[in-house]
């Protein structure tokens, strides 16, 4: 497999492009994504067997079982960094090691149902919170150490609704190529 075709399986709906302006229509977009993640995710993957979510989306890739787990553990710790954000004057933000959380325990052998139900809980009350912002509330930022610079809370929106539809497209583009649809 060539470079390029391993590159499309890791970024199938390609990379984050931040738009050069962020408006109310972009926000609620964004919103719109973040909030039916949950139920778009439950829809592709629930009713996958064990052997299809053990089933990595490419080579050296997280098996599907990871991915759902990955996105429970990602999505519950971006919600707290919002919250940091939205309460302390740009906090420097704890980054985690994903790639070691994939490797333990509960992402590698868990059903999925419990890590759908903590992404139904964290986007309900993350949704709330992501409408209830204010265009201050916007600029707020947060330093994140492991990139070396600031994110805005609007510029952090759109990159978490681009990781629900990234990794939804993990899973819809395997499901795809394997004929599991």
């Amino acid at each position: 497999m060539s470079d390029s075709e391993l590159e499309v399986l890791k970024y199938p709906i390609g990379k984050f492009v931040k738009p050069a302006i962020i408006n109310k229509d972009i926000i609620n977009s964004y919103i719109s994504d973040i909030e039916s993640f949950p139920s778009r995710l439950e829809k592709e993957a629930i009713k996958l067997k064990d052997q299809q979510l053990d089933t990595p989306y490419r080579p050296q890739g997280w098996t599907l079982r990871q991915v759902v787990n990955h996105c429970a553990d990602s999505h519950m710790n971006s919600l707290v960094r919002f919250k940091l954000t939205l309460t302390e004057d740009k906090p420097i933000i704890k980054p985690y090691y994903e790639e070691r959380w994939a490797e333990l325990s509960d992402s590698k052998s868990m059903p999925l149902e419990p890590a759908i139900q903590m992404l139904y809980g964290i986007h309900s009350r993350w949704t709330v919170l992501l409408n209830s912002l204010s265009e201050s509330d916007l600029k707020r930022s947060f330093t994140h150490p492991e990139h070396g610079k600031e994110f805005t809370i609007e510029e952090n929106i759109g990159i978490y609704a681009w990781h629900c539809n990234h990794h939804l497209a993990h899973i819809t583009t395997l499901k795809k190529s394997k004929g599991w649809q």
